[in-house]
C-alpha cells in the first residue's frame, strides 16, 4: 500500500498521514507543539458573526433596540 503524505499545516513540509506518525496532521512534535501554542496564545481565531448578545448598545450600527426604564 502506498504511503499517504499530506502538508504539514505548521511547516508546509511533508508528513505521513498514517497509524505510525503519532503527531499526523504534523511532521513532528515540534510542529504539533508551535500550532497548539499558537492557539493558545489566541494568534488563531475563529471569525463567528457578532450575536445581539455580543452587542454593545452604545456602539452605532451594532443592530441593538435600547429599552428605557421608568421605575
Amino acid at each position: 500500500m502506498k504511503q499517504r503524505t499530506v502538508t504539514c499545516p505548521s511547516c508546509k513540509g511533508p508528513s505521513p498521514f498514517e497509524a505510525g506518525n503519532p503527531w499526523r496532521p504534523f511532521c513532528s512534535q515540534r510542529c504539533r507543539e508551535h500550532d497548539l501554542g499558537a492557539w493558545a496564545s489566541e494568534s488563531y481565531r475563529v471569525q463567528a458573526p457578532a450575536s445581539t448578545e455580543d452587542a454593545d448598545p452604545d456602539e452605532p450600527g451594532s443592530n441593538t433596540t435600547t429599552v428605557a426604564r421608568h421605575h
